[in-house]
């Protein structure tokens, strides 16, 4: 069991030792999990707690609101990524001005050393903290002697999952920002050898135009703030899971439906192998469900009329349930 604290009066006055590390963590991808899983072992190792502590909202969204990345991931799925590591606890700290304004020295103080009880803080070479980022590692190191816990220093992770060369080597480090790159071009292959999982985004059902009920298709069409970054537009093939956790095939659109000259963007997944007995009686409205993207299909396209879009919807399907057959 993991233990999810949102505020530091949470945290029980006997807890501890830990070691600890703290990040934004957006996407929880391959290097954020060799991270922590270093940690889990150094924690191991001590007989002390492994515990993140990652921020919410984002810092750039208090700090730069106007050029704030869009998020990989909506908080409770960070939440469930990063238990599944196998941490014994999590704090989110509320990111605000007054969190901003710490100095380096206060911020650990605070929540590393009062309230975590550190015994180890595992940190990478390029960590800033602090009022203004004016902490980095050789700050971290002074602190640690300080207040009396040791400093691991991390290395960097790249695609392959081993740590990175000195000179940086030809394989690129893992990061949110080449996962949202990834996203925004519509290769959510790529995204996920980043992830080390497929993109996925959670919302609830909701109703839409029904149009693909009338063309033989019926989608589940998820809330426009659902969360999770939006692929680019186009045809997927992927997996919808619904509320009761069984996972279902699907044909995945997403853009504003331009044979029917759409303007808002709609992500809607066609499953595919329905229970044909109870057809009507599949119904996923007001569902909270998990869409998870496979592979793009095709991107979108403006077709001559409904019968030209049948015909190519017929193809999306049979090639999405051709790709994801055995998985």
């Amino acid at each position: 069991m993991v233990y999810i604290w949102n505020d530091p009066s949470d945290v029980p006055a006997d807890f501890g030792p830990s070691v600890v590390t703290f990040g934004n963590f957006d996407g929880v991808h391959r290097g954020h999990q060799q991270v922590l899983s270093q940690l889990i072992r150094s924690a191991r190792l001590a007989q002390a707690k492994a515990v993140a502590i990652t921020f919410d909202p984002h810092p750039a969204v208090i700090h730069r609101p106007e050029s704030a990345p869009e998020l990989i991931m909506g908080l409770d799925d960070k939440l469930e990524a990063l238990g599944e590591l196998g941490l014994d606890a999590i704090l989110v700290v509320k990111y605000s001005l007054d969190l901003a304004s710490l100095t380096a020295e206060e911020f650990v103080e605070q929540y590393l050393v009062h309230c975590l009880h550190a015994s180890h803080v595992v940190i990478g070479h390029d960590a800033r903290f602090g009022r203004g980022n004016s902490g980095d590692l050789e700050t971290m190191k002074a602190l640690g002697e300080k207040f009396g816990f040791d400093v691991q220093v991390i290395s960097e992770f790249g695609s392959e999952g081993y740590p990175l060369h000195d000179d940086g080597g030809t394989d690129r480090r893992c990061s949110s920002t080449w996962v949202r790159e990834a996203l925004q071009e519509g290769d959510v292959a790529t995204a996920a050898s980043v992830l080390g999982r497929p993109h996925r985004m959670r919302g609830e059902v909701v109703h839409g135009a029904a149009r693909g009920r009338a063309l033989g298709f019926p989608t589940a069409n998820l809330s426009p703030d659902a969360t999770g970054l939006v692929p680019a537009d186009g045809i997927y093939a992927g997996w919808l899971v619904d509320q009761a956790g069984k996972r279902w095939p699907a044909a995945i659109s997403v853009g504003s439906n331009p044979t029917f000259d759409g303007v808002s963007r709609q992500v809607e997944a066609h499953v595919i192998d329905r229970p044909k007995e109870a057809v009507e009686d599949f119904d996923l409205y007001g569902q909270t469900v998990i869409v998870e993207f496979v592979q793009r299909l095709r991107g979108m396209v403006a077709y001559r009329g409904p019968e030209a879009l049948v015909e190519q919807m017929r193809l999306d399907v049979d090639q999405a349930h051709q790709l994801l057959a055995g998985r």
